[in-house]
C-alpha cells in the first residue's frame, strides 16, 4: 500500500500518547490526525475518512468498544485497539466486537509500526481478492446474497450488518465448501499470521454468523478439527 496516501486516525485521549503516535506515523509518511474523545472520533471519522483507525480502550464520554462497534457497522476500515486491559479474556472480547488487532499498553512504537502496517496489507489483499470478483454474487447461505464488490449481504430482501472480520470470515468459508479448516488456519487467512488473539476469536465469529444468517446447518463444526461450510448444493 502506497503510504503517501493513507490516513490513519488516532482516537486516544492521552494527549502525550496521542502525539507520540502521530510523530512517529507521520515519519512513515501516513497522514494522520488526533481525537481526544469518542465523539470526536467519530466526527472525524466523517469528515476525515481514514483508512485505519487506533483506538483507545478507555476513553471519557464512551467507550472505545462501543466507538468499535459503531465504526465497525457504518465503515469497512480496519480498527486496531490500543488498551492497558491485557488479559487474555479482554483481547478475545475486543477481538470479538470487530477489532483487527490489539495492542498492549505500554507498546512499543515500533510494534505499532509493525502491527498498523501488516493489518493495512491484509486488509488491501483482501479488498484486492473481493475486487477481482466485481459483479459477481455467491448463493450460497439459505436465501442471503453476498456481494463481493460492495461487501454487502442480503438476506430475504434486508441487509445484514457483519462486521469486516465477519464478513471476509463468511467469504472465506463459502469460496472453499467441504474443506475443514483449522481455527489456526483460519486465524491466519482471516486475521493474518502475526494476529495477537487466540482461537476463540474464531468461534466467537462462527458463532455471531450462524445466529445473523440462521446458518447454523451450513457452516459446520468438525469436532476436535475446526469448521466447514457445507451449501445445500453439496
Amino acid at each position: 500500500m502506497n503510504t503517501e496516501k493513507v490516513r490513519i486516525l488516532v482516537i486516544e485521549d492521552e494527549k502525550p500518547i496521542a502525539d507520540i503516535l502521530q510523530y512517529d506515523l507521520k515519519k512513515e509518511e501516513f497522514e494522520v490526525r488526533c481525537a481526544y474523545t469518542g465523539a470526536e472520533g467519530l466526527r472525524i471519522t466523517e469528515e476525515f475518512a481514514p483508512h485505519l483507525v487506533l483506538l483507545d480502550w478507555m476513553l471519557p464520554d464512551l467507550s472505545g468498544v462501543d466507538i468499535l462497534k459503531l465504526l465497525t457497522e457504518k465503515y469497512s476500515m480496519p480498527v486496531i485497539m490500543l488498551t492497558a486491559r491485557g488479559t487474555i479474556d479482554d483481547k478475545v472480547y475486543g477481538l470479538s466486537c470487530g477489532a483487527d488487532d490489539y495492542i498492549t499498553k505500554p507498546f512499543d512504537l515500533r510494534e505499532v509500526n509493525m502491527r498498523v502496517q501488516a493489518v493495512l496489507r491484509r486488509f488491501q489483499k483482501s479488498e484486492s481478492e473481493h475486487g477481482k470478483k466485481e459483479g459477481m454474487h455467491i448463493r450460497h447461505i439459505k436465501d442471503a446474497v453476498i456481494y463481493m464488490q460492495e461487501r454487502t449481504v442480503i438476506q430475504c430482501g434486508e441487509p445484514v450488518e457483519l462486521t469486516p472480520k465477519e464478513f471476509d470470515l463468511l467469504v472465506w468459508l463459502v469460496t472453499h465448501p467441504r474443506f475443514v479448516f483449522t481455527r489456526n488456519r483460519l486465524l491466519d487467512e482471516i486475521w493474518g499470521y502475526d494476529f495477537a488473539g487466540d482461537t476463540r476469536t474464531v468461534d466467537m465469529h462462527i458463532q455471531r454468523l450462524r445466529k445473523k444468517l440462521h446458518a447454523g446447518e451450513s457452516i459446520i463444526t468438525v469436532f476436535g478439527v475446526g469448521y466447514k461450510y457445507v451449501s445445500e448444493k453439496n
